[in-house]
């Protein structure tokens, strides 16, 4: 790359979709992985790094996810559930980054490691380190390539956003208004976001990050906006969604289509036209040292400090000012 349990209740097992992964009970200590789910690309790239690298290390991986993303109850009983185990580090990307800090501090007052992966908490200080995408330049940069493309037509530019979830969770408003700030939109609260933050924002709605919710989310937003130039999405799937249902419409000429995320599918969307730009971050790096950190602190009692994962914009249209690699680039980092 260039830059670079344990014993659950029934309640608990039913609040979880859990992904166990395949490593004999002797393998050594637990490390635990709490992703939002099993099904996001994302997640699934994260969780294969995180398994690999737990096997290397001859740490005895476990693997949780919610049921959807927003299940902070879910989460929590998987916190619970490795506590049970005795895990030694977990690794979580929470849903809720401020609901989740009680029990993260709980668990840190047990003796265990806490990284955040993705998404900090609120306040970040809740986990012991983040190992993340700095997810507001990743929003700067994609607001700083659609401002650039349009020129002159920014400032007048009807934007549509297709955010995560209703609770607004650190990734979600980090991206949001980091994109809105490279526009050139001041932001009112750098830890909310709302339509009224712009007269150019004509429709927002959350997607929770899949394809369908983007899609169900544009169409929402199509029914009281009859033009869009601009659409902001939180990943590559609620982008697509956004793109099929604009398309399903008739409108998506001349809209620009700008996200987060970078995977291998999402690349392809971009060579393919449909997403303009999207800022590429790197998961299976975020697994892998957040695993290597928690086996340190197994052998030496050393703590992590937060690491910047990596950002970069991948476009196949560059613009004058805004540093970007291309698709063909892009494809060989796709979730490295």
């Amino acid at each position: 790359m260039s830059r670079k349990f344990g014993i659950l209740s029934t309640a608990a097992i039913a609040a979880l979709s859990i992904g166990m992964l395949s490593a004999p009970a002797f393998a050594g200590d637990v490390v635990g992985l709490i992703t939002k789910t099993n099904t996001n690309p994302f997640f699934v790239k994260m969780k294969q790094g995180f398994e690999a690298k737990a096997k290397e290390l001859g740490l005895t991986p476990q693997s949780y996810a919610g049921k959807a993303d927003g299940d902070n109850d879910g989460q929590v009983a998987a916190i619970e559930a490795l506590m049970a185990a005795g895990a030694k580090g977990i690794l979580l990307v929470p849903s809720d980054s401020s609901a989740i800090v009680p029990t993260v501090e709980k668990a840190r007052k047990a003796g265990i490691l806490v990284i955040t992966l993705d998404t900090p908490l609120d306040p970040i200080t809740a986990a012991d380190a983040n190992f993340a995408t700095d997810n507001l330049k990743a929003g700067e940069l994609i607001g700083k390539w659609a401002k650039a493309t349009l020129g002159d037509k920014a400032a007048t530019a009807k934007i549509a956003t297709l955010d995560l979830a209703a609770n607004q969770p650190t990734v979600d408003y980090l991206r949001h208004n980091g994109f809105l700030g490279g526009f050139g939109i001041t932001v009112k609260d750098p830890k909310h976001f709302a339509m009224a933050d712009s007269p150019q924002i004509v429709g927002s709605d959350v997607t929770a990050g899949s394809t369908d919710g983007g899609r169900k989310a544009m169409e929402k937003i199509m029914q009281k906006a009859d033009h869009i130039d601009v659409v902001y999405a939180i990943n590559e799937p609620a982008a697509d969604g956004g793109f099929a249902a604009l398309k399903a419409a008739g409108k998506e000429k001349g809209v620009l289509v700008v996200g987060v995320d970078g995977g291998c599918p999402g690349i392809k969307s971009v060579k393919d036209g449909i997403i303009g730009a999207t800022s590429q971050q790197y998961p299976l790096l975020m697994a892998s040292k957040g695993v290597e950190a928690v086996a340190e602190f197994i052998k030496s009692g050393k703590k992590p400090v937060s690491i910047d994962t990596g950002e970069q914009l991948v476009t196949d249209h560059p613009v004058p000012g805004v540093p970007s690699i291309d698709t063909t680039e892009g494809a060989k980092l796709c979730w490295g």
